[in-house]
């Protein structure tokens, strides 16, 4: 066994080499899947839908808020790994109790280089995280780098009813900055509800509907275009703005194809 230090700075016995790993959290599934850590992995939720054959073939254990206790306690895990924004603290707190559990807990690009090296640690794979934040750091210095217009003023909407955008202490606000997005709501704290009075106070030049949690579609484009009949509006995958693993190799790219789309501000 070793001693480890997960990012809510909290201390945890775990095995030198975990091998029996359940997994509370999407994003950092597919990290693990990344890292090649296949026959390691005995768990997921319902909702690590990457990759699509482990959803396929791997144990589910519930949802991120509902995790079924029995199921994990019938995979006899040496490791579980969560995340403070996307699991309870009462099922994290009841995991505690029996199992080995390290915490993820990140607002920032930078945080999410500092969870991947720490985990990778606790998995034994540290030149696999070190080759993926060198990658990805250059990936997102590039764009940031190869901005030169003056921000879009945007706001970011997570759900529909009641109508909830991203704020500015979130992983989603980082993203935006880094991709040349003056997020209208920053001042606002975690994800606030927000009235449509408040939206048009704001006057965002862009919107953006997240394709999750809430599924938008093409039929709510012209709700929230009759809101600010002034915005350019845009569904958007949510998972390259929230996901906070692997995945961001592909957000760079997915980033700089929606500017070119919405090309010079007028």
């Amino acid at each position: 066994m070793k001693l480890v230090i997960d990012q809510m700075h909290q201390q945890l016995e775990v095995p030198k080499e975990p091998k029996r790993i359940v997994s509370l959290v999407p994003s950092q599934t597919e990290l693990l899947y990344y890292w090649g850590l296949d026959e390691r992995v005995v768990g997921i939720t319902k909702f690590c839908i990457h990759p699509k054959e482990w959803y396929k073939n791997k144990p589910r254990i519930g949802g991120t808020k509902t995790v079924d206790l029995e199921k994990v306690r019938a995979l006899k895990p040496d490791l579980i790994i969560g995340n403070k924004e996307e699991n309870t603290q009462s099922d994290i707190e009841a995991l505690k109790k029996e199992f080995p559990v390290w915490m993820s807990d990140m607002q920032t690009l930078e945080e999410a280089w500092d969870m991947m090296t720490l985990l990778g640690n606790v998995l034994n794979v540290p030149d696999q995280s070190t080759a993926l934040i060198q990658q990805l750091k250059e990936d997102f210095l590039a764009l940031v780098n190869e901005q030169s217009e003056p921000p879009w003023r945007v706001a970011y909407f997570i759900w529909q009813n009641p109508f909830m955008v991203a704020g500015g202490d979130t992983f989603i606000d980082d993203v935006l900055k880094k991709a040349n997005f003056e997020n209208v709501f920053a001042e606002s704290l975690r994800y606030p509800s927000v009235t449509v009075a408040e939206i048009q106070a704001k006057q965002p030049e862009l919107i953006l509907l997240s394709s999750e949690p809430y599924p938008f579609k093409e039929k709510h484009v012209q709700i929230f275009q009759e809101i600010c009949p002034n915005a350019r509006v845009e569904i958007v995958d949510g998972e390259l703005f929230s996901w906070y693993g692997s995945r961001l190799l592909e957000t760079t790219h997915y980033i700089k194809k929606l500017h070119q789309k919405l090309g010079a501000k007028t």
